[in-house]
């Protein structure tokens, strides 16, 4: 569309598709209007909303006022939570019908049967295929678990009773099906699926549950389980209309369809229903392209703008990913109060339990403690502990000062600066597979964070000049000399001034800079007894400079365990360690002090991108501040990059935003246990 001209009026009557925050976003060449019955004949077009008794007014006043109607409903990659969760991140746009209405042709009807060039075929099977690998579907909330099924099974699928796409299929019909399904397949159990919405109890289903639990060859599968889940454990599939017969053809397995849905009538499926004249047999690639690519819309959910169904796709298999990762359900102790509304975001997926300070652990649940502080109780617990903290793209601000971290990581064997015992870090970098496409991706987002010059907390601040005279510069980084890294990862040197005095006797004529730890500067956290003494071993104490801005001036890096040493890696420079850091020992970095035992588990030989791909791709969680949903690295760095003028899109609102800080403030007085 013509930027210069005015985009059509698109009139919305309804008022629950009023609310729907992703709908400018899925339809930017509208311009959106929000009305009455006595606007329509004001505007270009009128939406209705599939076939709800909302959208049969509008398209009746749409026909008196001869005006056209848009047909929206959701796409078939919708989002990670139920309509009544999540705002749409697929939308069809149907200007001739609706795509579940078998009895009038549709948009997607004369897609599917558009021949495909050899490039759509591809996408089209590259599509199904991701599919499958991110085990995608509609919705995205259920968890990655595999269901415990006998070998011989068919499912059959309910829906929720009223739903538009039924056409009139009922109670009577849903059972003539279930029946078919045992006469058909007389040696296989028959699985019942419940719809999502009833798993939730939002709606109501078809059968009487208690009934047909009777029938010793029926099991019904009443909790939320994902078709990706079964779909590769089944036989056959039966549906009425329900679009688990589309998933099941993008899984390659066998479909028979008692109504008449839009995948119906092409030659893929078994119909009891003879299909409309309009429809022809046709491949399924051509079904996929048309029904994926054709004729829905995508939003990205993080920038707002339009996408492709492979990125959607792979954002919610992400999604369903991270969400798995946990435990079910886990206990929580060693958070500060304003962590906790933060926990529920880093470990959505799990039901999560806090447990007050001085109160006693289940010895039934996993537990989460922050770091190692709650190790000595820990020791014993019968359950598996998983430890967290800080990751290394973490926020623009201190951690003392509350700013929102973008990333934590989450260790099962240890922690990464426990360097006297594995670590989950340690195990990927000392084991793990590293693809090309993996180390690619290493390579673009090194080089990306030097580009930006992100480090981990991004504090403003002044540069510094180089003296002239200066040949050899060091810089040592200063730590919070009560911090765990240094407890857990030096075995000789405990304090910055111990450290600056180990550099400058082993290089008398360097320039030694000393740069103080920003929470030590900023005096949230406490410095050093010694920390005074500082200023006779260097040459400069450096004040507020960007640790990046050095980076790019200095010869070497020299510190004790600081993650400042990765971050010089990164950009090229030499670094000296004199602890045991993660990132020391797999032959990077000059190490004076290591320990044989950790020489021992880190005797691999890495390169600069394979350490970068385990230690910021394979090993943190990211949750993005715009939708409070698991991102990727490359996301947190753009949003560290554009950290004070982001916008709140798709489902999170400053206003939820603002109820989940109240929130937080109401747990300081009443926290849970």
């Amino acid at each position: 569309m013509d930027d210069a001209l005015p985009r059509p009026r698109l009139l919305i009557l309804s008022k629950g598709a009023q609310q729907i925050t992703t709908l400018p976003s899925l339809l930017p060449d509208f311009s959106l209007q929000s009305g009455v019955v006595g606007d329509v004949v004001k505007t270009d077009w009128v939406m209705a909303w599939g076939r709800k008794p909302s959208a049969l007014q509008a398209i009746a006043e749409a026909k008196k006022a001869g005006k056209p109607v848009l047909t929206l409903e959701d796409g078939f990659l919708r989002s990670v939570g139920l309509g009544a969760d999540d705002p749409p991140l697929s939308l069809i746009v149907d200007d001739v019908g609706v795509y579940y209405d078998s009895g009038h042709p549709s948009r997607l009807e004369q897609l599917i049967v558009k021949p495909l060039s050899p490039e759509e075929h591809a996408r089209a099977l590259s599509l199904q295929a991701l599919w499958q690998r991110n085990r995608v579907s509609k919705y995205n909330d259920a968890r990655i678990e595999t269901p415990t099924l006998p070998n011989d099974c068919v499912l059959v699928a309910d829906q929720t009773r009223g739903d538009a796409s039924l056409q009139g299929a009922g109670p009577a019909d849903f059972k003539a099906m279930l029946d078919a399904a045992l006469a058909r397949y007389p040696q296989h159990t028959i699985l019942l699926k419940v719809h999502p919405d009833v798993v939730a109890r939002r709606k109501t289903g078809h059968f009487d549950l208690t009934e047909v639990a009777k029938h010793p060859r029926v099991r019904i599968l009443a909790q939320n389980i994902h078709p990706a889940e079964l779909m590769p454990r089944v036989r056959a599939v039966y549906v009425m209309t329900s679009q688990l017969g589309f998933d099941a053809l993008l899984w390659n397995v066998q479909v028979h369809t008692w109504g008449m849905p839009f995948y119906a009538g092409w030659g893929l499926t078994d119909d009891r229903l003879p299909a409309p004249h309009r429809r022809t047999p046709v491949c399924l690639a051509q079904l996929i392209h048309a029904s994926l690519v054709r004729y829905p819309r995508y939003v990205c959910p993080e920038r707002g703008d339009s996408c492709t169904p492979e990125a959607l796709i792979n954002w919610l298999g992400l999604q369903r990913h991270h969400r798995s990762l946990m435990p079910p359900q886990v206990q929580i102790c060693g958070f500060s109060r304003w962590k906790m509304p933060l926990a529920k975001l880093f470990f959505d997926g799990s039901a999560i339990r806090f447990i007050k300070p001085k109160k006693p652990l289940s010895p039934s649940l996993p537990v989460v403690s922050w770091g190692c502080k709650h190790d000595a109780e820990l020791h014993a617990h019968p359950q598996q502990v998983n430890r967290v903290e800080d990751g290394f793209l973490r926020s623009v601000g201190l951690g003392a000062g509350k700013a929102r971290p973008l990333s934590w990581v989450v260790d099962d064997l240890g922690i990464y600066y426990d360097a006297t015992r594995p670590s989950r870090l340690e195990q990927i970098l000392a084991s793990g597979s590293f693809d090309h496409a993996l180390l690619s991706r290493a390579a673009d987002l090194r080089m990306a964070i030097c580009s930006a010059g992100l480090t981990k907390y991004n504090l403003p601040g002044t540069a510094w000049q180089r003296p002239p005279a200066a040949q050899r510069v060091i810089l040592v980084t200063g730590q919070v000399e009560g911090d765990a890294s240094i407890r857990y990862g030096s075995a000789r040197i405990r304090s910055n001034l111990q450290l600056l005095r180990a550099v400058r006797e082993a290089n008398p004529l360097a320039w030694v800079l000393y740069k103080p730890h920003p929470e030590v500067l900023a005096g949230t956290r406490p410095e050093g007894d010694d920390e005074a003494q500082t200023v006779h071993w260097c040459n400069e104490v450096i004040g507020n400079t960007p640790l990046q801005q050095l980076l790019e001036v200095v010869d070497e890096l020299h510190v004790l365990t600081s993650q400042s040493g990765f971050e010089a890696l990164l950009r090229g420079v030499p670094v000296t360690t004199y602890g045991q850091p993660f990132y020391a020992g797999w032959g990077l970095t000059d190490d004076r002090e290591l320990e044989p035992q950790v020489q021992a588990r880190r005797s691999r030989k890495l390169t600069l991108d394979q350490l970068v791909a385990g230690t910021l791709l394979l090993y943190p969680t990211y949750v993005s501040r715009i939708t409070n949903r698991f991102t990727t690295a490359e996301q947190t760095l753009y949003e560290l990059q554009h950290w004070h003028g982001l916008p709140q899109l798709g489902a999170i609102s400053r206003w939820q935003d603002l109820k989940r800080r109240l929130s937080s403030l109401l747990g300081m007085k009443r926290p849970t246990g």
